[in-house]
C-alpha cells in the first residue's frame, strides 16, 4: 500500500496516532499551526490537499492570532507583540496562503473577518515596502516597484469592497444562555470592525482616487507569489530584495485583467453612493459597461474574480436608474418590462404581467417578492391608491407559490381574514388564468386543487365559501366526493363560530397564535420609523414569543456607555422599546434624517421619564447632541444663522453637569466643546468654565487653551503664555511613551508606544476632535502649531513649511526623542487637507499645503497649490498677486519645482518675478537641452531684454535659427524698448506676468 506523505509530524501527533485502537481506523489528525514553523515545506503540501484541515482561511487566522499575541514582561505587564523571527515567519506564512489563493478577495472575504483581513493586507503593504506615513493617494504608482504598486491596489480594492459589503443587511448571531463569554468576544470583534469601517469610509475618496489612477497606467502588474515571499523571508536579504522588486518578479497580472477587476469594484462603490448622489449611478454604469467589454475580450482568466450574475444585475439596475433604457430595451427582458411598468405607474399592466408570469415562469420569485415589498413600502409612506394593487400582487404571488408546491405567505393568510367578495372573485380569476390552457400537468392540477381546498378552509363566511365551491375551476379540479366532504366541513364549522366575539385588538389584525407571522412583523419593525407603530408591533410580537427583539437587526446599536442601563430594565417589552427607539434615532442622526430622529428620541424620552431619572437625563443628553449636530450640518451646508440662545445655554449646562452615577458619552462633550469653538463662545471657555471641569475633561481643557490662544491672536500683542501651554499639551499628545525591557542577551532596551498615555488624549481622538472644528481662526492656530512642531522635529532649515503666527510658539522641545516624527508629519498633512475642504480659497492654507508637498519632493502638486494661492487672491491673475503671497521664498520654490520637472523655460520666466532678477539661474536653465516644456512658446512672456538677448545667443550657437528668430521677434517689441518710461516697462511686465501665470494655471490645474 502506497503511503501518503504529509510532511513531518510532531511528537504529540505521533503519540495520538499510535494510541488509536488497531481494529478501527482513526480520524485524520488536524495539523497544528506550530508544525508549519518546524517544517518549511509542510505548508505547500498541506494546501494542495483535496480537503485540508485546517482550511487555508483557518490557518491565516491562526498564524496572525499567534503573531499578534501580546507578551508579558518580568513585572507581568502586558507588552505589544514582539518583533522577532517567529512572529515575522508566522506573518509571512499567512501571506503565502493568500498568495496561494491568488489574492482572490472573494475567497478571502468569505473566510476571514474584517479585522483579520485588515491585518493581513497591512502586512502585505509592509513587506511590499509601501512608504509608511504617506497617504496612498499621494503615491505615484508608475514610479513604484510593481509588487509595491499592486499591494496598494489590492488594499484599496478591499477597502471599497468592504464599504459596499458592510452596507448589506446581515443576520446577527444570537448566543445561547451559556455563551456570554462568546458574546464578549463577538462584541470586541464588532467594535474593531466598526472602527476599521469608520477609517475606511473616511478614506474612501482617497481609495477611489488611487484606483481611478491605476486605470491610467498602461502596463502589466506583478503581485507577490509564494516564491517571492520565500525570497523575502530568506536570510540573504540583499538577494531577496533585489529579485522581489524586479519588474518581472511575482505573479503577472495583465493590465486588462487589472482594469476589469478594478472597474467592477469601482462600479460597486459608485452604485452604493448613488443613494445620496444620483450622478454616481452614471459613473457606476460606465465602469460596469467597460467591465463587460473587458470580460468578453479576456474570456476565461485566472486572475479575474467577479460575480457575472451580479454584474448583469448591476448593469440592468444602472440603466434603469439613469433612464438609459429605451422603449425597446424596456421590454427586451422580463426585468426591463417590470421596471418600465413600475416607472410609468402602470399598476394594472403590472398585475397582468404577474398573472401571465404564473404560466411562463420568466420572473424569479425573489423579484416578485421585491416588487410587492416596494409597493407595500410606498403604501406605508402614504401613497394613495396602492392598497388594491398590493392585494392583487400578493394574490398573484400566492397562486405562483401554490403552483410550485410551496407554502403560502403570512400576508396572504392575512388577506383571507376579512376578504371582500371582489377579492375572492379576483383570486378565482388568477387561479383560472394561471393553469396552462392546453394541457396542465398533473402536478399543477393537484397543487391548484390543494390551494382551492386551503382557500375554502381559510374563509369564515359561508357565502364566500359557496362562491369558491360553485366555481367552474373548483368543479374541474376536485372530485365530487371531495367537494361534498369539504362543503359539509364548512357548514359544521360555521355553526360553531361565535358571531358575538369581539374582533382581535391587534394593530395588524394578526391572530396572536400565528407565530409564523413573527418574521413579517420583524421586517416591519426594522423598516418603521414611526414610534407609535414600533410600539404596537412590539406588543404584537411579545404576545407571540418571549425573546429579545432588540437583537433582530445587527445594525441596531446603542453606545456601550448606555447598554448596561438599558439592559437593566426589568420589563422585556419596555427594554426592547427603549433600545430600538434609541438605536433607530441614532441611525437617523448618522444619515442626517434629523426629523425622524427628533420623533424617536422624544417618544423615548416620554417613555423613560415615567420610571428612570437616569435614562431621562441620558435621553436629554442625546437630544442635545442631536440639536448640535443638526445645527452644525446646516452650518456646513452654508447656513450662517447663529444658534439660538437656548441651545447655547443647554450646551453650557451639559459641560457643567455633574450627576453621580450617570453614564456620559465622551462624544457629547467633545461635540459640545467643538460647537462652542465654532461659534466663537471664547469668553465662556476662557472665563466661565469651572476650574475642576477643566482638569477632569480633556476636551474642555483643549477647548479652553484653543479659545485663549485665538482670543489674543488678532490683537497687537500675541500671547505667548497661553500658546506655550497649548504647545506643551499638543507635544505630549504627539509623543511616544517608552518602557524598558530586557533583551534576550540580557541588555536593557526601549519599547516605544505610538499612542502615548502621557497626553491628555490619544492622537487619534485628537484628530477626530479637530475634524469637528470649522472656525478658521482655530484651524489657523492649530495649523501654525503643527507646522512649527514639524519644522523643529525635522530640523531642516532649508526646507521649512510656512504658516501664519509661527512666532508665538516655542522654538525648541525639551525631550525631542519622545516626539513621534511620523505622527507629526501625518497630522499636519491631515489638518491642512481637512481645512482646505472647508475653505479651498484660504491663501495661507494653500501656501502651507504647497510647502508640505514641496518638502516631500512632490513638485507638481506643490506648484499646483502655489498657483492656486495666487489665483484666489488675484481673481485668476486679473490683478497683481500681492507681494506678501508671492514673496521671494515662494517664487524660489516655484522655480525649483519647475526645474525638478525639467521645465527650464518656465524657470527662466519665473526668475524675472524675483525682487532682483536671478540671471545666473535663468541662464543655467536656458542652457539645458532636455526640457519638458514647450520652450519657444514661453518667449512671449519674457520682458527682461537681457534674458532675451541671451536666448538669441544660445540659439545662434546651437544653430537653431527658427527659435532664434522667435527670440529676436520678442526683443523687437516696441513696449520692451529700454528707452521707454518706467511706467511703460512696468505695464509691459505686468501684462506678461498675468498671461504667463494664467497659462501656468491652465497647465497645472
Amino acid at each position: 500500500m502506497k503511503k501518503r506523505k504529509y510532511g513531518k509530524m510532531s511528537v504529540e501527533a505521533a503519540e495520538r496516532v499510535s494510541a488509536a485502537p488497531g481494529g478501527r481506523p482513526s480520524s485524520p489528525v488536524q495539523t497544528s499551526w506550530f508544525e508549519f514553523l518546524l517544517d518549511g515545506s509542510l505548508l505547500e503540501t498541506h494546501l494542495h490537499k483535496a480537503s485540508p484541515d485546517p482550511t487555508a482561511a483557518q490557518l491565516i487566522v491562526q498564524f496572525l492570532e499567534q503573531a499578534s499575541k501580546p507578551s508579558l514582561n518580568e513585572q507581568n505587564q502586558v507588552q505589544p507583540p514582539v518583533d522577532n523571527r517567529r512572529n515575522r515567519t508566522l506573518k509571512l506564512l499567512a501571506l503565502k496562503i493568500a498568495a496561494h489563493m491568488r489574492w482572490d478577495l472573494d475567497l478571502l472575504e468569505k473566510g476571514l473577518s474584517i479585522p483579520v483581513l485588515n491585518m493581513l493586507l497591512n502586512e502585505l503593504l509592509c513587506v511590499s515596502k509601501v512608504p509608511p506615513g504617506v497617504k496612498h493617494v499621494d503615491l505615484d504608482l508608475s514610479t513604484l516597484p510593481p509588487t509595491t504598486a499592486m499591494a496598494v491596489l489590492i488594499y484599496n480594492r478591499w477597502a471599497i469592497r468592504t464599504i459596499v459589503l458592510s452596507s448589506f443587511p446581515e443576520k446577527q448571531t444570537k448566543p445561547g444562555p451559556h455563551q456570554m463569554n462568546m458574546l464578549n468576544i463577538i462584541q470586541q470583534e464588532k467594535e474593531m470592525t466598526e472602527n476599521i469601517l469608520i477609517v475606511l469610509k473616511e478614506q474612501s475618496a482617497d481609495s477611489i482616487s488611487v484606483l481611478e489612477g491605476a486605470l491610467r497606467l498602461h502596463k502589466d502588474f506583478y503581485v507577490h507569489n509564494v516564491r517571492t515571499l520565500d525570497l523575502l523571508g530568506a536570510d540573504a536579504a540583499g538577494t531577496a530584495n533585489g529579485e522581489t522588486e524586479a519588474s518581472t518578479a511575482g505573479l503577472r497580472i495583465s493590465a486588462h485583467e487589472l482594469y476589469c477587476q478594478v472597474r467592477y469594484d469601482l462600479g460597486g462603490i459608485y452604485f452604493q453612493q448613488g443613494c445620496t448622489d444620483q450622478g454616481a449611478y452614471g459613473k457606476a454604469m460606465e465602469h460596469f459597461r467597460l467591465t463587460r467589454d473587458l470580460l468578453q475580450k479576456l474570456g476565461s482568466s485566472l486572475h479575474v474574480h467577479l460575480d457575472e450574475k451580479r454584474l448583469a444585475g448591476y448593469w440592468n439596475a444602472c440603466r434603469a436608474l439613469t433612464g438609459t433604457l429605451g422603449p425597446a430595451d424596456a421590454t427586451a427582458t422580463p426585468y426591463g418590462q417590470i421596471n418600465s411598468l413600475i416607472r410609468t405607474h402602470n399598476h394594472q399592466a403590472l398585475v397582468e404581467a404577474f398573472i401571465q408570469d404564473n404560466t411562463s415562469h420568466s420572473l424569479p420569485n425573489h423579484l416578485r417578492q421585491s416588487v410587492l415589498r416596494e409597493y407595500l413600502h410606498k403604501a406605508q409612506q402614504g401613497e394613495r391608491g396602492l392598497d388594491d394593487v398590493c392585494q392583487q400582487l400578493c394574490v398573484c404571488n400566492a397562486v405562483r407559490d401554490a403552483l410550485q408546491g410551496e407554502g403560502l405567505s403570512v400576508r396572504f393568510h392575512q388577506l383571507l381574514l376579512k376578504p371582500s367578495k371582489r377579492l375572492v372573485d379576483f383570486i378565482l380569476e388568477v387561479c383560472t388564468r394561471s393553469l396552462e390552457k392546453d394541457r396542465p400537468s398533473e402536478t399543477s392540477r393537484q397543487n391548484m386543487a390543494n390551494f382551492m381546498k386551503t382557500l375554502c378552509e381559510s374563509l369564515e363566511e359561508l357565502p364566500l365559501v359557496f362562491v369558491v365551491s360553485s366555481h367552474k375551476l373548483f368543479m374541474e379540479l376536485l372530485r365530487e366526493e371531495e367537494r361534498k366532504v369539504l362543503v359539509e366541513q364548512m357548514r359544521k364549522r360555521s355553526a360553531t363560530i361565535n358571531l358575538s366575539a369581539k374582533p382581535l385588538p391587534s394593530f395588524y389584525d394578526i391572530p396572536a397564535s400565528a407565530s409564523v407571522s413573527i418574521g413579517q412583523l420583524e421586517q416591519q419593525l426594522i423598516l418603521s420609523l414611526e414610534p407609535r407603530r414600533v410600539r404596537q408591533i412590539l406588543i404584537e410580537v411579545h404576545g407571540m414569543a418571549q425573546r429579545h427583539f432588540w437583537r433582530i437587526n445587527s445594525k441596531w446599536e446603542v453606545p456601550p456607555d448606555y447598554i448596561n442601563v438599558i439592559l437593566g430594565i426589568k420589563d422585556p417589552l419596555t427594554k426592547d422599546l427603549v433600545y430600538i427607539l434609541m438605536a433607530k434615532g441614532l441611525h437617523c442622526i448618522t444619515i442626517k434624517d434629523f426629523g425622524h430622529a427628533r420623533q424617536l428620541f422624544s417618544a423615548c424620552l416620554e417613555l423613560v421619564t415615567e420610571f428612570s431619572p437616569r435614562l431621562r437625563q441620558v435621553m436629554l443628553n442625546e437630544m442635545l447632541l442631536l440639536e448640535v449636530r443638526a445645527h452644525e450640518t446646516l452650518a456646513a451646508d452654508g447656513c450662517r444663522d447663529r444658534p439660538s440662545s437656548d441651545l447655547v445655554s443647554r450646551v453650557r449646562g451639559y459641560l457643567e453637569m455633574r450627576i453621580h452615577d450617570l453614564p456620559l458619552r465622551q462624544v457629547v462633550g467633545e461635540e459640545c466643546v467643538a460647537f462652542m469653538l465654532n461659534w466663537r463662545e471664547n469668553d465662556y471657555l476662557t472665563l466661565q468654565v469651572p476650574p475642576p471641569l477643566v482638569q477632569s475633561n480633556p476636551y474642555i481643557k483643549l477647548g479652553q487653551l484653543l479659545a485663549s490662544t485665538c482670543k489674543e491672536l488678532p490683537g497687537p500683542k500675541e500671547s505667548r503664555r497661553t500658546a506655550k501651554e497649548l504647545w506643551e499639551v499638543v507635544v505630549q499628545i504627539c509623543s511616544m511613551s517608552t518602557q524598558h525591557k530586557r533583551n534576550n542577551d540580557g541588555r536593557m532596551g526601549l519599547i516605544k508606544h505610538r499612542e502615548s498615555s502621557m497626553g491628555i488624549m490619544q492622537r487619534s481622538k485628537f484628530i477626530t476632535f479637530v475634524k469637528k472644528l470649522r472656525e478658521p481662526l482655530v484651524l489657523t492656530a492649530l495649523i501654525s502649531l503643527f507646522v512649527k512642531l514639524h519644522s523643529i522635529v525635522r530640523d531642516d532649515i532649508v526646507n521649512e513649511v510656512t504658516a501664519e503666527h509661527l512666532t508665538i510658539w516655542p522654538s525648541s522641545i525639551l525631550n525631542m526623542q519622545a516626539v513621534d516624527v511620523e505622527a507629526v508629519a501625518v497630522t499636519v498633512k491631515e489638518l491642512v487637507s481637512y481645512a482646505l475642504t472647508l475653505n479651498p480659497n484660504n491663501q495661507s492654507w494653500l501656501i502651507t499645503q504647497a510647502d508640505i508637498y514641496f518638502v516631500t519632493s512632490q513638485y507638481s502638486a506643490a506648484l499646483h497649490f502655489y498657483l492656486q494661492a495666487g489665483v484666489v487672491c488675484s481673481d485668476f491673475f486679473t490683478r497683481p498677486v500681492p507681494p506678501e503671497v508671492y514673496n521671494d521664498q515662494v517664487l524660489k520654490r516655484m522655480i525649483k519645482c519647475c526645474s525638478m520637472m525639467n521645465c527650464h523655460t518656465q524657470v527662466a520666466v519665473l526668475c524675472q518675478f524675483l525682487r532682483e532678477t536671478d540671471y545666473m539661474t535663468a541662464f543655467k536653465a536656458l542652457q539645458e537641452q532636455n526640457g519638458h516644456d514647450a520652450m519657444d512658446s514661453f518667449y512671449d512672456y519674457i520682458w527682461d531684454v537681457t534674458i532675451l538677448e541671451y536666448l538669441t545667443h544660445i540659439h545662434h550657437k546651437r544653430g537653431e535659427s527658427e527659435k532664434r528668430q522667435i527670440a529676436i521677434k520678442a526683443i523687437g517689441q516696441a513696449e520692451l524698448n529700454t528707452s521707454n518710461p518706467e511706467e511703460v516697462l512696468q505695464l509691459a511686465a505686468q501684462k506678461r506676468k498675468k498671461r504667463f501665470l494664467q497659462a501656468m494655471a491652465k497647465l497645472y490645474f
